[in-house]
């Protein structure tokens, strides 16, 4: 079976943010990048079909500046074949999702896949539209939140189940399609020191703008970014009389925290 994964080289998540003097971004510098965890539950059902077909491959496509090897060379040793990279700073600074859905669009349009996978969101922007507006611009179905997936043996349909709000919902959709990966899916293997050792040697294609024959504008621009608020302190509440004391609580959190 072959198929494409679309993944984002993102912050770790333990990473303390910090926003730039613009105001408009995250200052880049001294953070630690990763993949993005949900799509390596994309990586991993990738290999897995490719697994149970017994033949077929795993190609990476992913937008982004130097750094993204990483994330890319990552997923190459979890076992994926081979990844184009994007990199052209054209694209730095328009990457909302429609210009990424738009570029990661022109970089697959030619290739021969059974499948798209993606992650259901990206963990630094959440946004969770550059799947389904790929799947528009490629003339494809899109099945999100997906946690279990079972291909025909002739690779011409899928059964899907997808996480809806209160259960599941079992869906039967024409391949090729973009799937997007929700946690439960699978559980995303280890890179093993020989895959690290081969994925050195597997090839990486990188596109810039020219290549692919695009320019894009992005729908959205980012006006203003701040962080949270700190968090307040919290209040205990004293006292060895546990009815004065439900009563002090019961009326700190009507008063104060105006929470009932």
């Amino acid at each position: 079976m072959n198929t494409v994964v679309c993944l984002k080289q993102v912050p770790d998540t333990e990473t303390l943010i910090k926003i730039n003097a613009e105001g408009t971004g995250i200052v880049t510098e001294g953070v630690k990048w990763v993949m993005s965890p949900y799509d390596e539950f994309a990586v991993e059902e990738a290999l897995r079909q490719k697994e149970k077909a017994g033949a077929g491959s795993v190609t990476l496509v992913s937008l982004g500046p130097d750094r993204v090897i990483e994330a890319i060379r990552t997923a190459l040793a979890m076992g994926a074949d081979t990844a184009v990279h994007v990199n052209d700073p054209a694209f730095a600074a328009k990457a909302d999702p429609y210009a990424t859905a738009t570029v990661l669009a022109a970089a697959i349009k030619d290739a021969t896949y059974d499948a798209i996978f993606c992650g259901k969101q990206a963990m630094d922007d959440d946004a969770g539209q550059v799947a389904s507006i790929l799947g528009e611009l490629l003339g494809l179905p899109v099945v999100t939140m997906v946690t279990k997936l079972e291909v025909s043996a002739d690779k011409k349909t899928a059964t899907v189940t997808r996480e809806v709000e209160g259960g599941q919902a079992i869906i039967d959709v024409p391949l090729p399609a973009v799937l997007t990966a929700q946690k439960g899916l699978n559980e995303p293997r280890y890179a093993s020191l020989p895959g690290i050792m081969k994925a050195k040697k597997k090839p990486v294609t990188v596109k810039t703008a020219a290549d692919l024959g695009v320019s894009v504008e992005p729908m959205t621009i980012i006006k203003s970014m701040t962080l949270p608020p700190a968090r307040q302190a919290g209040k205990k509440i004293e006292g060895d009389d546990s009815d004065a004391k439900a009563v002090a609580l019961a009326k700190a959190l009507h008063e104060e925290a105006k929470l009932i």
